[in-house]
């Protein structure tokens, strides 16, 4: 399709069915999400799989960072109370001790209120099938609502993810025996490989539901996601989930925008959800507050704050992610993929 202007996204985020959610039910018996009040989180649809999911979710990584895990359940608790349905984890993060402290949250009734993902690493079908054998395991639960390829990140990721008894089959598999419902993958490094996915699994006829990306003011303008795959998932009808909101941190440590700034421009692209990392009650209540006053950045804010974030963007020194292999766990662990 031909490229999206800044307009059409814009256009795009406004037809985004957001709701206002119902309490914060989720998984399979998540519902419509119509009714409730302005004070609370809306949803928006997942793609074409007929789930909504809170328009911001919980990142699993820095559920790990506090140092108590009664901390890392307040965290949680609070975010789910709150009105976030969205969790996101992987079953490399802290060596599995972020999936340990998420599954002991979700107890006592939590896990019935979520829309739950996680994401393995493996690239062989028996490594893939082993992690996520792991992860269900560490969360306590027979089942996650979201189970996605994690680090596409090389130019070899899509032929080995739908080589014979490659990825490609544990994700069936898992979504057959009934311990994943949707199906997705992940990548924080190029674009290319992202296309490069999604036309290998046109080719061996396989549909993700889900992929997941960095989106934020500075992607707008280097190796842009925004600018090249979000076009490609909305005219697949396939949910893009945004990820890295702040550049991890790196945007407002250095002054370039604000945490509002960035958690409102990436809910103004027409995303299902946009994850964000909160290691501390206060970051939890920062999304919050953002997220049940949402408002679409109007065209003129988009290009003022794009024209603002322009010269940090310059060759990728803050998204290191992309620049470098410092976020690259599977390079440093090439154990993992099989």
């Amino acid at each position: 399709m031909p490229p999206l202007t800044r307009r059409d996204f814009l256009r795009a985020a406004l037809a985004a069915t957001v709701l206002p959610a119902v309490g914060c039910g989720g998984g399979a018996g998540m519902g419509d999400g119509r009714g409730g009040g302005a004070d609370e989180v809306p949803r928006r649809a997942l793609g074409r799989t007929g789930e909504t999911v809170s328009i911001v979710g919980l990142g699993g990584f820095h559920l790990a960072v506090p140092p108590s895990e009664q901390e890392s359940l307040r965290i949680l608790r609070t975010a789910v109370d709150g009105g976030i349905t969205f969790l996101d984890n992987c079953w490399d993060y802290h060596d599995g001790e972020s999936e340990r402290r998420m599954g002991k949250a979700l107890r006592d009734g939590y896990r019935d209120r979520v829309f739950l993902m996680t994401k393995v690493d493996g690239r062989t079908q028996e490594a893939a099938a082993r992690q996520l054998d792991e992860s269900l395991r560490r969360l306590e639960t027979d089942h996650v609502d979201l189970l996605q390829l994690h680090e596409v990140i090389r130019d070899d990721d899509p032929g080995r993810t739908f080589a014979p008894g490659g990825a490609a089959e544990a994700l069936l598999e898992a979504r057959r025996a009934g311990k994943a419902r949707f199906l997705g993958f992940t990548g924080h490094k190029s674009p290319d490989v992202h296309l490069a996915m999604l036309a290998a699994a046109e080719a061996h006829g396989f549909r993700f539901d889900t992929v997941q990306m960095p989106l934020n003011v500075l992607d707008a303008h280097f190796r842009s996601f925004e600018q090249r795959v979000l076009p490609a998932l909305l005219d697949r009808g396939i949910a893009p989930l945004g990820m890295k909101p702040m550049a991890d941190a790196r945007i407002v440590q250095r002054n370039i925008a604000s945490a509002e700034e960035c958690l409102r421009y990436a809910m103004s692209l027409p995303v299902a959800t946009v994850i964000t990392g909160c290691d501390a009650l206060e970051r939890v209540e920062q999304a919050l507050r953002v997220a049940r006053g949402f408002r679409p950045l109007a065209e003129a804010e988009v290009n003022a704050l794009l024209a603002r974030t322009a010269p940090a963007a310059q060759g990728g020194g803050d998204e290191r992610y992309k620049t470098t292999d410092g976020y690259d766990a599977t390079t440093h662990n090439p154990s993992w993929l099989g």
